[in-house]
């Protein structure tokens, strides 16, 4: 996952610069590079979940990295859409020392709430556990600027979806054996998870920073296949900053 992540900059990065001849800047400043390249940072929930699928807010991150490169809407508008790709990776861990495995009695991609114990043994201690959602993003956005002359600069904010396929998806769990030794287990399985998501999201900001969140449309496991025939679906938010 992690090589994947850098490929998809490297080739995000070296496509854009082989497009166009890149000005230098002064040092501090913004490269002149056609695009932004965004590193998000953030929390995420479950809406519409029972009480059974809570989640520890600060073990269940997100992660994204997104090049969108604008389509400026008429002249000095301050308008602009923005398509763009990326990679967002988030994370969801349970309270009370729960993670899901596979439910026999609906088959083999869907997913139960079980106590960790009843996977690795009762006389462990836990010390993290989290299941890993990895997709590809294709966010499209429309973005206003105040400031019509320079739109690298000045407060800005933007409305849009975007549509993830789903790539990736694993547990983690990390424990410490009735023996003392020290074990780390990364299971891969689909576990019911959609694999398409969609939603919509809002990003307001200044200069290279944001602030941003996620509203997911479609639930996050296929329809039956969850835990509890949850319906939950995914809201994300938390902060950004624009690398070029």
């Amino acid at each position: 996952m992690k090589r994947l992540t850098f490929i998809l900059l490297a080739v995000l990065i070296s496509s854009n610069l082989l497009a166009q001849e890149r000005v230098r800047t002064p040092i501090g400043g913004r490269p002149d590079v056609t695009g932004d390249l965004f590193i998000d940072f953030g929390l995420g929930i479950l809406n519409n979940r029972p009480e059974d699928l809570s989640t520890r807010i600060l073990a269940s991150r997100t992660f994204n990295i997104y090049y969108q490169r604008p389509i400026h809407i008429g002249q000095n508008t301050g308008l602009t859409f923005n398509p763009g790709i990326g990679l967002g990776l988030d994370k969801l861990s349970f309270r009370h020392n729960k993670m899901l495995v596979n439910n026999p009695e609906l088959g083999p991609n869907s997913s139960k709430l079980v106590n960790i114990t009843e996977v690795y043994g009762q006389n462990i201690n836990i010390e993290s556990h989290t299941h890993a959602l990895n997709y590809i993003d294709i966010p499209l956005e429309f973005r206003y600027h105040l400031n019509k002359n320079d739109y690298s600069k000045g407060f800005r904010f933007a409305v849009g979806g975007k549509v993830g396929f789903l790539y990736d998806s694993h547990s983690k769990v990390s424990y410490e054996d009735q023996a003392g030794l020290s074990r780390t287990v990364k299971d891969k399985q689909s576990l019911g998870f959609s694999p398409i998501r969609y939603g919509v999201y809002t990003r307001v900001g200044f200069g290279g920073f944001n602030v941003w969140s996620y509203y997911g449309l479609n639930t996050v496991w296929r329809e039956g296949q969850g835990p509890f025939g949850t319906e939950a679906s995914q809201f994300n938010f938390g902060v950004s900053v624009a690398l070029f």
